[in-house]
């Protein structure tokens, strides 16, 4: 179905939120440019963060998100829209600024050893026989959240946490820029938290 611009928001959401491609992007379409426009991004990091960088990875977590969005009121989908674009530019920035501090990092970790620098462990653990029975279990999960997630998401994580790249040449393999990187691995990380559970966390920053 095609939508005009006298079609209501309440009606684009209500169909957006029950799983209508087409009202949801017609609310993108809406709000999208406007948000874009309105992005602040400072001269340091402009030419680093590219405005439609941000809002690619924004359109991606609306399209994730909008089954749990909840109507406040009037407005209520565009100032969601903007606090996306807002938390996806905040963290490039982030990124960007710890990029020159120094930070841990496992790189290069060969087969299932990699899958367990991605996620957490236990404290206290040894490498024995169990343990090592566990990593792999662990990279059967991880390979299967994974699966899951959007292409992009899985990518960065696979090239960046569990092939050890450093950030520049992740952004090369993917043909985007570093800031678009970074949003991409902070929404990546939150989704496979989210698939593996609240125990899971990523400790790793790009370089």
């Amino acid at each position: 179905m095609g939508w005009n611009v006298v079609t209501s928001d309440d009606e684009l959401v209500t169909r957006a939120t029950q799983g209508d491609t087409a009202a949801l992007r017609a609310l993108l379409e809406r709000y999208g440019l406007p948000i874009r426009n309105d992005l602040k991004i400072s001269a340091k990091w402009n030419g680093v963060v590219d405005a439609d960088d941000v809002m690619q990875v924004t359109y991606l977590e609306a399209f994730l998100r909008i089954g749990d969005f909840q109507p406040t009121g009037p407005d209520a989908f565009r100032s969601w829209l903007r606090r996306i674009a807002e938390n996806n530019l905040r963290d490039a920035i982030k990124g960007l600024e710890r990029q020159k501090r120094p930070h841990k990092r496992v790189e290069g970790l060969p087969g299932a050893e990699s899958y367990t620098a991605l996620v957490d462990q236990p404290a206290g653990t040894t490498t024995t026989p169990s343990r090592r029975a566990a990593a792999h279990e662990l990279q059967e999960i991880v390979e299967a959240a994974l699966k899951d997630l959007p292409r992009d998401y899985a990518e960065v994580l696979r090239l960046y946490e569990l092939e050890g790249r450093p950030g520049r040449e992740v952004a090369a393999a993917m043909g985007r820029s570093s800031g678009a990187v970074k949003m991409l691995l902070a929404r990546a990380r939150e989704r496979l938290r989210d698939s593996l559970g609240s125990g899971s966390r990523f400790f790793s920053d790009p370089a």
